[in-house]
Protein backbone atom coordinates (compact mmCIF):
# COMPACT_ATOMS: atom_id res chain seq x y z
CA UNK A 1 0.00 0.00 0.00
CA UNK A 2 3.16 2.16 1.00
CA UNK A 3 4.12 1.82 -2.58
CA UNK A 4 0.62 2.51 -4.01
CA UNK A 5 0.60 5.79 -2.11
CA UNK A 6 4.08 7.09 -3.19
CA UNK A 7 2.81 6.54 -6.71
CA UNK A 8 -0.01 8.32 -6.44
CA UNK A 9 1.42 11.48 -4.80
CA UNK A 10 4.64 11.37 -8.00
CA UNK A 11 6.75 10.93 -4.59
CA UNK A 12 9.44 8.41 -4.11
CA UNK A 13 11.68 8.09 -0.30
CA UNK A 14 15.10 6.95 -0.23
CA UNK A 15 16.22 4.68 2.21
CA UNK A 16 14.79 0.85 3.85
CA UNK A 17 12.01 -0.20 6.03
CA UNK A 18 12.88 1.49 9.40
CA UNK A 19 14.90 4.52 8.34
CA UNK A 20 11.84 6.72 8.45
CA UNK A 21 10.62 5.92 12.07
CA UNK A 22 13.34 7.95 13.80
CA UNK A 23 11.54 11.45 12.12
CA UNK A 24 8.06 11.72 13.31
CA UNK A 25 9.79 11.70 17.02
CA UNK A 26 11.05 15.04 16.09
CA UNK A 27 8.23 16.57 14.08
CA UNK A 28 4.93 16.36 15.71
CA UNK A 29 3.40 17.75 12.02
CA UNK A 30 4.79 14.17 10.41
CA UNK A 31 3.03 11.87 13.21
CA UNK A 32 -0.17 13.86 12.89
CA UNK A 33 0.11 13.75 9.09
CA UNK A 34 0.68 9.75 9.79
CA UNK A 35 -2.99 9.99 11.80
CA UNK A 36 -4.32 11.31 9.08
CA UNK A 37 -2.86 8.61 6.66
CA UNK A 38 -4.32 5.85 8.55
CA UNK A 39 -7.13 7.23 8.97
CA UNK A 40 -7.69 7.88 5.37
CA UNK A 41 -6.62 4.35 4.77
CA UNK A 42 -8.90 2.77 7.29
CA UNK A 43 -11.57 1.92 4.75
CA UNK A 44 -8.85 -0.17 2.43
CA UNK A 45 -8.92 2.65 0.35
CA UNK A 46 -6.84 6.37 0.39
CA UNK A 47 -8.94 8.19 -2.62
CA UNK A 48 -8.30 11.33 -4.14
CA UNK A 49 -10.39 13.00 -2.11
CA UNK A 50 -8.77 12.11 0.99
CA UNK A 51 -5.44 12.61 -0.87
CA UNK A 52 -6.54 16.26 -1.77
CA UNK A 53 -7.98 17.01 2.32
CA UNK A 54 -4.77 15.84 3.73
CA UNK A 55 -2.60 18.02 1.35
CA UNK A 56 -4.58 21.05 1.93
CA UNK A 57 -4.33 20.39 5.48
CA UNK A 58 -0.39 19.87 5.49
CA UNK A 59 -0.47 23.37 3.69
CA UNK A 60 -2.77 25.21 5.69
CA UNK A 61 -2.25 23.82 8.83
CA UNK A 62 1.04 22.92 8.86
CA UNK A 63 2.59 25.93 6.97
CA UNK A 64 4.34 23.94 4.21
CA UNK A 65 4.14 24.67 0.90
CA UNK A 66 2.94 21.76 -1.83
CA UNK A 67 6.65 20.41 -2.32
CA UNK A 68 7.08 20.17 1.47
CA UNK A 69 3.50 18.61 1.81
CA UNK A 70 4.07 16.04 -0.44
CA UNK A 71 7.57 15.21 0.88
CA UNK A 72 5.63 15.42 4.26
CA UNK A 73 3.30 12.76 3.03
CA UNK A 74 5.66 10.39 2.02
CA UNK A 75 7.67 10.69 4.97
CA UNK A 76 4.02 10.26 7.28
CA UNK A 77 3.48 7.60 5.09
CA UNK A 78 6.76 5.37 5.41
CA UNK A 79 6.68 6.23 8.98
CA UNK A 80 3.42 5.00 9.32
CA UNK A 81 4.13 1.61 7.54
CA UNK A 82 7.16 1.40 9.70
CA UNK A 83 5.55 1.49 13.13
CA UNK A 84 4.15 -1.08 14.77
CA UNK A 85 1.01 0.51 16.45
CA UNK A 86 -0.65 4.09 16.70
CA UNK A 87 0.88 4.85 20.17
CA UNK A 88 3.99 6.30 18.87
CA UNK A 89 2.29 9.19 17.25
CA UNK A 90 -0.50 9.36 19.67
CA UNK A 91 2.44 9.52 22.52
CA UNK A 92 3.90 12.33 20.49
CA UNK A 93 1.20 14.44 19.49
CA UNK A 94 0.20 14.45 23.25
CA UNK A 95 3.50 15.29 24.27
CA UNK A 96 3.51 18.25 21.72
CA UNK A 97 0.24 19.76 21.55
CA UNK A 98 -1.99 21.32 24.33
CA UNK A 99 -5.60 20.12 24.62
CA UNK A 100 -7.15 22.56 22.19
CA UNK A 101 -4.49 21.72 19.14
CA UNK A 102 -5.46 18.35 19.97
CA UNK A 103 -9.53 18.97 19.25
CA UNK A 104 -8.08 20.59 16.18
CA UNK A 105 -6.20 17.52 15.10
CA UNK A 106 -9.19 15.87 15.63
CA UNK A 107 -11.56 18.63 13.25
CA UNK A 108 -9.46 18.07 10.79
CA UNK A 109 -9.36 14.08 11.20
CA UNK A 110 -12.61 13.76 11.01
CA UNK A 111 -12.44 16.22 7.84
CA UNK A 112 -9.96 13.41 5.98
CA UNK A 113 -12.72 10.23 7.19
CA UNK A 114 -15.43 12.40 5.51
CA UNK A 115 -13.49 13.67 2.26
CA UNK A 116 -14.82 11.21 0.00
CA UNK A 117 -18.40 11.56 1.02
CA UNK A 118 -19.28 8.62 3.25
CA UNK A 119 -17.83 7.16 7.19
CA UNK A 120 -16.79 3.56 6.96
CA UNK A 121 -17.25 1.77 10.21
CA UNK A 122 -13.76 1.01 10.22
CA UNK A 123 -13.31 4.89 9.91
CA UNK A 124 -15.54 5.85 12.88
CA UNK A 125 -13.90 2.89 14.99
CA UNK A 126 -10.65 4.39 14.28
CA UNK A 127 -11.53 7.64 15.02
CA UNK A 128 -12.60 6.23 18.54
CA UNK A 129 -9.82 4.89 18.97
CA UNK A 130 -7.25 7.63 18.36
CA UNK A 131 -9.62 10.02 20.17
CA UNK A 132 -9.24 7.92 23.41
CA UNK A 133 -5.23 7.69 22.32
CA UNK A 134 -5.28 10.82 22.25
CA UNK A 135 -6.88 11.70 25.12
CA UNK A 136 -9.57 13.63 24.20
CA UNK A 137 -13.46 13.22 25.76
CA UNK A 138 -15.87 11.96 23.62
CA UNK A 139 -17.72 15.34 24.19
CA UNK A 140 -15.00 16.72 22.36
CA UNK A 141 -14.70 14.17 19.60
CA UNK A 142 -18.51 14.82 19.05
CA UNK A 143 -17.71 18.39 19.00
CA UNK A 144 -15.00 18.20 16.23
CA UNK A 145 -17.17 16.24 14.34
CA UNK A 146 -19.62 18.81 14.13
CA UNK A 147 -17.56 21.15 12.90
CA UNK A 148 -15.75 18.98 10.33
CA UNK A 149 -19.40 18.50 8.89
Amino acid sequence: MLDAIRKLIGVSVPGTPGTHSRVHPHDVRVAACALLVELACADGEFSAAEQARIMDILQRHFGVDEAGARRMLAEAAAANHDAVDHFVFTRQVVKDYDVAQRIVLAELMWQVALADGSLDSQESYLMRKLASLLQLEPAFLAQARKKAE
